[in-house]
């Protein structure tokens, strides 16, 4: 009997300690129903959707990594377990810190902070070779001033400019 509440007790322990080693994961998008959490726009399943998980479990989901960027500044008490973003060609999910980053005014993005990501730095200054740009790293993106393109922004909502062409302008 000693060694069944033993080696319960121990199973038990070993759960427990797996449980808590397990790395976060992204979550999928659900396009009909996720909203992002900053300006509660719509959060399309594409190379733009980013997400952090906050220590409490909770997943928060953004359309743009500047509304991340801004979500974070804002709630900086906030205990985060991790950020994702997506590459931009792929659009797999990359854990936000081993992301290479391009920023140039003229990049389209939802919310037209004009940032996006790449899993390989090869990638990021292809893009930039062909498109223009600065090579940002994770660390330099918390000193990046995270000011949306208001040139941008109006052509996007007057229709002069639309999501569906960023790709294509920017030679993918």
């Amino acid at each position: 009997m000693k060694r069944k509440a033993v080696f319960a007790i121990l199973a038990a322990v070993i759960f427990v300690i797996a449980g808590c080693s397990q790395k976060a994961k992204p979550v999928a998008i659900d396009e009909k129903n996720d909203k992002c959490d900053t300006c509660h726009m719509a959060v399309g399943n594409d190379q733009f959707a980013t997400e952090l998980i906050l220590e409490n479990g909770k997943v928060l989901k953004f359309d743009d990594i500047g509304c991340m960027y801004k979500w974070m500044h804002e709630h900086k008490k906030e205990a985060i377990t991790a950020t994702f973003v997506r590459d931009y060609k792929t659009s797999d999910w990359i854990e936000a810190d081993k992301a290479t980053y391009v920023y140039d005014k003229n990049i389209r993005t939802p919310m037209a902070y004009n940032v996006i990501s790449f899993q390989d730095e090869k990638e990021a200054k292809q893009f930039i070779e062909k498109n223009g740009g600065t090579l940002l790293t994770h660390d330099q993106l918390a000193d990046h001033t995270w000011e949306r393109n208001k040139e941008m922004m109006m052509k996007m909502k007057s229709g002069k400019m639309k999501m569906d062409e960023h790709s294509d302008d920017m030679g993918n």
